[in-house]
């Protein structure tokens, strides 16, 4: 049995953001610039560069970014 799914408000700054927008975050200190890969419902997932990444520790290019912790570039 399967619980239907419920249905939540997007809030006007979410359904704003689209796939290849670029956004920039801070983490682990570091400044970054990356672009839109995939959203969620609490996040997206960005692709930035491979530099990046070493510098945040990140295993790849892709990383998650709660959307709350991000602003449009």
């Amino acid at each position: 049995m399967a619980f239907p799914r419920k249905e939540h408000p997007v809030s006007d700054f979410i359904a704003a953001r689209h796939i290849g927008e670029k956004i920039s975050f801070i983490r682990n200190g570091v400044y970054v610039i990356g672009a839109i890969h995939k959203i969620l419902e609490n996040s997206v997932i960005v692709e930035i560069s491979e530099e990046d990444a070493e510098q945040i520790g990140a295993a790849s290019t892709l990383t998650v970014v709660a959307h709350k912790n991000y602003t449009v570039v």
